[in-house]
């Protein structure tokens, strides 16, 4: 039984997919906690009445950011992760924290990278004149955004986009995306080869 802990800023709709996901489908995994770097975050909330542990580690507390990174990595141990999960954690890691969990933290973000790193993506695809746009599941690594590709799911640029109807769009395919990169790496799937994502098939 894999534990996983997920990491969190605000709302964690993904987080919520992907209690709903590890339930409905019977993962042999189990969320182990949910932690956020703020006390505020309405997902806290729903992960409690679901019974997960959660835990908050607040970057405010902290002068550095080093500082940050190693406390919110001793709470994560506590709960021998196998996998941690970035699910809306708005917060960029340092190098050492992101080389302790190499191979093993995944991370969600709103765009087709390589196209966009960053923030405001979806206004990004739309001045970019783009015809499509998306969503990435990709390994951690210390740079921004650039990690090895899991998956990707795609959706159409329509005339008249605004950047909340495309991040509504964006938001539909996520939900189900994430849940099953995830189970691929529970099932012992994914595989990485000279810097890509492999999915062993067998």
């Amino acid at each position: 039984m894999k534990n996983i802990v997920i990491l969190i800023s605000g709302r964690g709709s993904n987080m919520e997919a992907l209690v709903r996901a590890a339930r409905a489908e019977q993962w042999p995994a189990r969320i182990a906690a949910v932690i956020s770097n703020r006390a505020d975050a309405k997902g806290l909330d729903f992960a409690a009445a679901n019974g997960i542990a959660t835990a908050v580690v607040a970057n405010k507390d902290y002068a550095s950011r080093a500082e940050f990174d190693a406390a919110l990595q001793g709470v994560i141990d506590g709960y021998a992760p196998d996998l941690v999960v970035l699910a809306g954690f708005m917060r960029i890691l340092t190098a050492p924290f992101v080389a302790h969990y190499a191979g093993r933290m995944l991370n969600i973000h709103p765009s087709l990278l390589p196209h966009f790193p960053g923030l405001a993506t979806h206004e990004q695809a739309l001045a970019s004149g783009m015809a499509e746009h998306g969503a990435t599941v990709h390994f951690v690594t210390a740079e921004l955004d650039h990690g090895p590709v899991v998956a990707q799911a795609r959706v159409p640029i329509f005339p008249g986009d605004t950047a909340e109807t495309l991040a509504a769009r964006v938001l539909v395919e996520e939900h189900t995306l994430y849940p099953r990169a995830i189970r691929l790496f529970i099932d012992g799937k994914l595989l990485i080869e000279q810097g890509d994502v492999r999915v062993d098939t067998q």
